[in-house]
């Protein structure tokens, strides 16, 4: 639900997603709020009750898109919806995780000031944040959540090798990865990796993923350190 459908799809019919849904995989939507706004002017926002800059989104345009959405899903499967908003619930992989498991995922797209807080209450199930700081509307953030959850379902990726190792799926941050020149400008590749030995290469790719995320992500490394423990006493 956004009132910027063009900038939502413009992002997701692209690359692996758009691909994804030519095969049937998944399917997006962008329902544009406008088309719902009872407003002659097609409104879909007004000034704050209380004063303040800036202008709220409306419940009537955005309640009735849900509402219109709803009846399109009726009788297929579990259904969450999630507002994407500053204040809400950081955003990880156990999130995208848990998304993955619903049927249909309706995201909110909020624009201006914010959304009136009564359809929030009304409507929506969690709201997620992405970080720590303000964009301009949730259609990049939601993007951003879709890519993340989608590329989790069967048949998106080639096979679940493609995301279970990579970084923090894996509760690692991933190993540096090499492809052709093996020497450029003067670097090499790293010599166990074109050794052929494929217990050593996966020795070396733990070793360095764990070294990584030691260094960068020190707070990741105590989370998952009884994962890896005993690779951690053989060095």
């Amino acid at each position: 639900m956004t009132i910027f459908p063009d900038m939502v799809m413009g992002i997701l019919n692209e690359s692996i997603l758009g691909r994804a849904q030519r095969a049937n995989i998944l399917e997006v939507h962008a329902h544009n709020i406008r088309d719902f706004s009872t407003d002659r002017h097609k409104k879909t926002d007004d000034t704050p009750f209380g004063g303040g800059v800036g202008m709220v989104m409306t419940c009537q345009p955005i309640y009735d898109c849900y509402t219109h959405i709803k009846n399109q899903i009726a009788d297929k499967g579990s259904t969450r919806v999630i507002y994407m908003s500053p204040k809400g619930t950081l955003f990880n992989h156990d999130t995208a995780k848990r998304l993955s498991e619903y049927d249909n995922l309706i995201f909110l797209c909020g624009h201006y000031e914010g959304i009136d807080q009564r359809v929030i209450d009304m409507i929506v199930d969690e709201e997620i944040s992405i970080g720590d700081y303000v964009v301009t509307g949730g259609e990049v953030p939601a993007c951003i959540v879709i890519d993340a959850v989608s590329r989790l379902l069967d048949g998106v990726l080639s096979s679940k090798e493609c995301y279970e190792g990579e970084s923090v799926a894996s509760g690692l941050l991933e190993y540096p990865q090499y492809t052709k020149p093996r020497v450029f400008m003067g670097r090499e590749v790293p010599e166990v990796l074109v050794s052929g030995d494929h217990r050593k290469i996966a020795e070396w790719r733990l070793s360095e993923a764990i070294k990584i995320t030691k260094e960068r992500r020190y707070d990741l490394y105590q989370k998952n350190k009884h994962l890896f423990e005993k690779e951690e006493k053989k060095r």
